[in-house]
């Protein structure tokens, strides 16, 4: 495997030897594989975020456990006890719909903007642009319950020029400060047509408390590429310079799924 890694990181602290080795440090490190050199692909093909393979694999052998001593409770005290296996068994199925990972059918129109997150729209107009005082950012919050996919997913075909993390609360994500006052990590991205910026936030919650992101400045992403997920309820926010010609497609209220929905869409040019 050593002889098929890819890519260069000079004095690399990390002993990478093969790619699930770049689990904890693909945004940190300037190895990688070429998918046909991936042993373990297939584990991304199971319609489940590999990012969440741990935490099924330690949640079913907690649930097992317990459905198995209910089930032996039941046999060698009394039959009721038997009711436990049956209370345990959907929060186990839980787990595996929490980290479901569904393909998407990616818009082809050039001049969309997709979700980058599945969920409920919670704000859709401007706001101050806190990389550019005095200008304006229009933005799109999405509130991604429990039930929710969590895998996140690139808006637009852009180059990761930075990522930046935020320590900071963990306020319920529909809380009006949440934006400002969680923790939270920020995909500064570049449009590969327009050269213009895109931000995108993923935001903690009250339940959340682990931001996943695995794209490093210099990556090039496609439209409906995943990027990274927030483990369990959480918020993502997409924004964009208020007078860089997007309009809204969606509005407060409005469902929507990540990589497939259209959030904004470039306004027509009169003639």
């Amino acid at each position: 495997m050593l002889g098929r890694r890819q890519g260069n990181c000079p004095a690399c602290p990390h002993d990478i030897i093969d790619p699930r080795d770049l689990k904890p440090w693909r945004n940190a490190c300037g190895f990688w594989f070429r998918p046909e050199d991936d042993r373990f692909a297939w584990r991304g093909r199971l319609g489940l975020a590999r990012v969440g393979l741990a935490e099924m694999i330690c949640f079913s052998l907690l649930f097992a456990c317990a459905v198995a001593l209910s089930l032996a409770g039941g046999w060698a005290v009394h039959p009721a006890i038997y009711a436990l296996a049956v209370i345990v068994l959907p929060f186990w199925l839980f787990v595996f719909s929490f980290f479901r990972d569904p393909e998407r059918i990616i818009p082809s129109d050039p001049n969309v903007l997709v979700s980058p997150a599945d969920g409920k729209v919670t704000h859709v107009g401007e706001v101050d642009n806190s990389d550019d005082p005095g200008r304006r950012a229009l933005r799109v919050s999405i509130f991604l319950s429990v039930f929710n996919v969590h895998v996140n997913r690139d808006p637009r075909a852009a180059k990761i020029e930075k990522v930046r993390y935020f320590p900071g609360e963990f306020l319920d994500a529909r809380h009006s400060e949440c934006s400002k006052r969680n923790e939270q990590l920020w995909i500064d991205m570049v449009d590969t047509a327009t050269g213009q910026p895109i931000l995108v936030k993923q935001i903690s919650g009250a339940i959340a408390r682990r931001i996943v992101c695995w794209v490093k400045p210099g990556d090039a992403l496609q439209t409906g590429e995943r990027f990274g997920m927030i483990k369990f309820g959480s918020r993502t926010e997409v924004l964009v310079t208020a007078d860089s010609g997007w309009e809204p497609c969606v509005k407060v209220g409005d469902m929507v799924a990540g990589g497939s929905t259209v959030l904004l869409k470039k306004k027509s040019t009169p003639g």
